[in-house]
């Protein structure tokens, strides 16, 4: 990642009057997201603002947020006076990052029980991921149904269609992976479990094992001197 990546820059543009933020990696536009502002994509750049409608103080209110959360996480944050503040936020991992952690142990994964047992997460019937995420586009698709225009109707059908099949597919189609990976009882074949230990032929354990060394058992307390006579 390039140092730049780390630096933002959160100002009110003195042409717009709009409240911007430039810069960062996916992580600090995933936490600009967050705290309410709006991810614009254009042709030559890309940038976040903050929502129409707010008001002075909102707009404050919410760029010093955004201020405290990326700095929080250790990035480096130019920013107007009126945003500046020294409050840290506490770090939650978010949902997305527990999900996509099923990824890392997959690419970890050294048997195909391994495998299953992670697909699990994402195609277990009652509380899956899969089935939860049904679940937000149905939720969705009901909030959008209050509202009196013709697209939020069109939209709301549009989630149900891909809750109902589309996703439908997506979870038969991992099913199936899984019970097939559940059923073959295979090891990677290009992974294996850490033995833990040096072959024969290696001079150096760092060449064989990456994994840290094992912290050694505590030391017997030493015996009391001999009492003299």
């Amino acid at each position: 990642m390039a140092l730049s990546d780390r630096h933002i820059e959160l100002r009110r543009d003195p042409h717009s009057g709009e409240v911007l933020a430039h810069g960062g990696d996916p992580e600090a536009h995933s936490i600009l997201q967050r705290t309410g502002f709006i991810h614009v994509l254009r042709q030559h750049e890309q940038y976040h603002r903050a929502p129409t409608g707010l008001n002075q103080t909102a707009e404050e209110v919410l760029a010093t947020t955004a201020v405290s959360a990326l700095r929080s996480v250790g990035y480096w944050v130019a920013c107007d006076e009126t945003f500046d503040t020294d409050r840290h936020t506490t770090h939650e991992l978010p949902l997305g990052a527990q999900v996509a952690a099923l990824a890392d142990s997959l690419r970890r994964a050294t048997t195909t029980q391994d495998a299953a047992t992670i697909l699990t997460e994402l195609t277990a019937a009652h509380d899956g991921v899969l089935a939860a995420l049904g679940q937000v586009l149905d939720a969705t698709a009901e909030f959008l149904d209050i509202f009196d225009q013709g697209f939020d109707r069109h939209t709301a059908a549009t989630l149900r269609s891909l809750s109902g099949h589309h996703l439908a597919i997506v979870a038969t189609q991992l099913h199936q992976l899984r019970t097939e990976l559940a059923d073959r009882h295979e090891n990677h074949p290009s992974r294996r479990p850490c033995p833990s230990e040096v072959a024969d032929n290696e001079r150096e354990a760092s060449v064989h094992c990456p994994c840290p060394i094992p912290a050694l058992p505590p030391r017997p307390p030493a015996p009391p001197p001999a009492r003299r006579l």
